[in-house]
């Protein structure tokens, strides 16, 4: 049953919040429209076992039947990832989908906005939206951006996906007031390559360092996220050069198709799938499972515990 904040929180996740130890919260979409089935379910409940195995709460949030939770159950993730297709919930959707009675996957945005409610501070997931490519006639950017810069989490993403207009992003994140923070890195992560070519100017070099961040930020009374950008393992990262060149061949592909606006994301990523044998998909669950297991770090620093 929800709370009065019309929120859902069993009691392992709301006990471990109260008890100030280590949660993180890992978004739904990376298994309702992210990853295909069956592989979507498998990758979504190993995140939870890897940081329950490392002493860490998992809060996985989604939408079940118009109820948001914030630490979704076996089942319901099961349920979400193998049932009919679930509605994909930013933001902006989540009045609807409660009013509705809809069941769906949070994005990034979503997710950070009811962790942030239940209270948990570390947030996993593979990368974040960002500025699309020809925003500056389309004005198509994540919503993602706005809501890391009002929601006090870490956020921990391999940077976003090269397929997005990284620098503008990089840009819009300095705007909005967004400290990025790269893991014992300052390149900034292109999600499938370790590297996207843009720096960032901070870095940490342990979990203890990012939680020192969180809590300065804190003291300090600012209201943003810190997007702690945690690149892919080397060993697992597409390899640079065919990522350049499948990048290239998938714009030139769609410009020649007309693929505009709101489809050109999915085109790109699926162009990705396809020339790469599947290979992109890998890397993905490589990214995330790097970035969960640095979440389940973090939060076990901030919980004091390391």
């Amino acid at each position: 049953m929800a709370d009065a904040s019309g929120i859902r929180i069993p009691d392992r996740v709301r006990a471990a919040v109260a008890a100030g130890r280590p949660v993180v919260a890992l978004e739904s979409t990376i298994f309702t429209h992210g990853l295909p089935r069956p592989r979507n379910v498998e990758v979504a409940l190993d995140a939870e076992a890897r940081l329950r195995a490392a002493g860490v709460v998992p809060a996985t949030v989604g939408v079940v039947r118009g109820v948001p939770v914030v630490g979704l159950s076996t089942d319901e993730i099961d349920a979400l990832g193998t049932g009919e297709r679930p509605a994909k919930l930013s933001v902006r959707d989540l009045p609807v989908a409660v009013a509705h009675g809809i069941s769906g996957g949070t994005t990034v945005a979503a997710t950070a906005h009811l962790a942030h409610r239940a209270g948990v501070g570390v947030f996993a997931t593979g990368g974040v939206g960002g500025v699309h490519r020809g925003a500056r006639s389309t004005f198509d950017e994540s919503a993602d951006l706005l809501a890391l810069s009002t929601t006090p989490l870490v956020v921990v993403s391999a940077g976003v996906k090269s397929i997005l207009d990284v620098a503008a992003t990089l840009e819009r994140l300095e705007t909005l007031c967004i400290p990025v923070v790269g893991y014992r890195t300052t390149s900034f992560p292109g999600f499938y390559v370790r590297d996207s070519g843009c720096r960032v100017e901070h870095s940490a070099r342990s979990p203890r360092e990012v939680a020192d961040i969180a809590r300065a930020r804190d003291a300090l009374g600012l209201r943003s996220a810190v997007l702690l950008a945690n690149p892919v393992a080397e060993a697992a990262q597409l390899d640079p050069a065919v990522h350049a060149r499948v990048l290239a061949e998938a714009e030139e592909r769609a410009a020649a198709d007309g693929v505009v606006g709101k489809d050109l994301t999915p085109f790109l990523l699926d162009h990705f799938h396809r020339a790469t044998g599947g290979r992109s998909l890998d890397v993905n669950v490589a990214v995330y499972r790097g970035n969960v297991e640095l979440a389940g770090a973090v939060a076990t620093a901030l919980a004091g515990e390391r």
